[in-house]
């Protein structure tokens, strides 16, 4: 019986879906291939030379990959002080008005169809607990479980290398040696396949779909970029 209980829990095991580095990491990946991409192809169609385009396309890797982390860290910070408040007002609530606090979570069960008397036995039962009873409360209000909240520094430092990573393939190309555009474009193209395919394995979007996805909008982004730039480029040198 324990071996089939643990069979169970194998199979079943979730994913980490409570935002804290996954989403820090795909999005700064994304970001860094599409703005240091659709950056290149803009200066690189102004016409401007191979060593212009190389010291552009870095300081928008080390600029952004900063900017990445430090928004990535402030937004998850904050968002968790917010919840600290809410559930810091909730203490209190819990201390204040616990009668008022156990009818409204047996109200809550009573809703999704358990029966009365049995709601609210278990919501007395829970209240027992202050801590489980807060833990319980904050999901059913404010749909945030206090012992899985998103750390700012991991999402921070996932955007950070994510964004970097991605930022530095369409930089390849330029470091040794190319001096012309299109092979950083498809080094670019490349990589946002390739990243459109492996973050597919989190989630029940096919590979063959995801790749392609990621690839159009990097070049919907570079195709833009690169036509301001050859206007700006053709404007200035007239």
């Amino acid at each position: 019986m324990t071996g089939t209980a643990e069979a169970h829990v194998d199979r079943h095991r979730h994913a980490d879906v409570s935002g804290g580095w996954l989403r820090a990491a795909v999005f700064g990946a994304m970001d860094g291939l599409v703005s240091n991409i659709a950056l290149i192809a803009g200066v690189g169609g102004a016409g401007v030379a191979a060593r212009t385009v190389l010291l552009t396309g870095t300081a928008g890797l080390v600029a952004g990959a900063i900017s990445m982390a430090l928004g990535e860290y402030t937004s998850v910070r904050t968002q968790g002080e917010q919840v600290a408040a809410e559930l810091a007002k909730e203490r209190r609530e819990l201390e204040r008005h616990p009668d008022e606090e156990i009818a409204e979570l047996a109200q809550a069960w009573i809703a999704r169809g358990l029966p009365a008397d049995l709601a609210h036995e278990v919501a007395r039962a829970v209240h027992a607990n202050p801590e489980e009873a807060l833990r319980l409360h904050a999901r059913e209000e404010l749909g945030v479980d206090p012992d899985e909240q998103p750390s700012p520094w991991t999402a921070a430092v996932s955007s950070f290398v994510c964004f970097a990573v991605g930022a530095f393939i369409p930089l390849l190309p330029y470091l040794f040696g190319s001096t012309v555009l299109w092979p950083a474009l498809v080094a670019g193209g490349a990589g946002l396949f390739a990243a459109g395919a492996l973050f597919a394995r989190f989630t029940r979007l096919p590979w063959w779909l995801a790749g392609p996805r990621q690839l159009l909008l990097g070049a919907a982004a570079a195709g833009a970029t690169y036509l301001i730039g050859m206007l700006i480029g053709t404007a200035t040198a007239a």
